[in-house]
């Protein structure tokens, strides 16, 4: 029943991609997985239901643990690196079919279909943020970078530009070149805050 409950949502996942939650019906899903809709209903209520299932899957933002705590500020740019990696793995899986574009609309769909998905995303990106400035805290202590900036400012534009991934997967439109140029625009500013 599990692997049912995936299969429908991975198939889902590709018309939401395809076309948008409005333009996908139940019917399309049924036809699209080859069950009837009281098959589909009883895995899920309605689309909505289905739609947030795809969403908490494939939209799903790994939090940091414990470690942000003791680990220098350039590690921990690079597991964020490492993360945002493995998060655009999951979604640009090999294929062809789909455009950067398109998982964007997803995520817009998201914002508009997934009653309370703007709220826990922002208080996950706010709590990201705090965590930010406690390492940035600790890079200054340590030594590690200078002391006279604002941890929190700081902290808002490390984060505005993992968030600027989205940018950079339109701009280059490849997955790699995106994470590369990230990891470029981190370093820059990693390295202007050094001492």
């Amino acid at each position: 029943m599990s692997n049912t409950r995936e299969f429908i949502i991975d198939e889902a996942y590709k018309l939401f991609l395809k076309r948008s939650y409005e333009a996908v019906s139940i019917s399309d899903i049924s036809r699209a997985i080859g069950f009837t809709k009281g098959a589909l209903y009883h895995h899920f209520v309605n689309k909505e239901d289905l739609f947030k299932a795809v969403v908490d899957k494939y939209l799903n933002i790994i939090e940091f643990t414990d470690e942000y705590k003791v680990i220098t500020l350039a590690e921990y740019l690079e597991i964020g690196v490492g993360m945002i990696h493995d998060i655009i793995k999951r979604l640009f899986h090999p294929n062809p079919e789909f455009k950067t574009i398109d998982y964007l609309a997803l995520s817009i769909d998201a914002m508009r279909h997934y009653p309370g998905f703007i709220g826990v995303k922002g208080r996950f990106l706010e709590l990201e943020i705090e965590r930010t400035k406690v390492v940035l805290d600790n890079a200054i202590a340590k030594g590690e970078i200078r002391d006279d900036i604002d941890t929190m400012i700081m902290a808002r534009n490390f984060h505005f530009l993992f968030l600027g991934i989205a940018g950079n997967l339109i701009h280059l439109n490849s997955p790699d070149r995106s994470i590369s140029l990230l990891r470029e625009q981190l370093s820059a500013l990693y390295n202007v805050l050094k001492k």
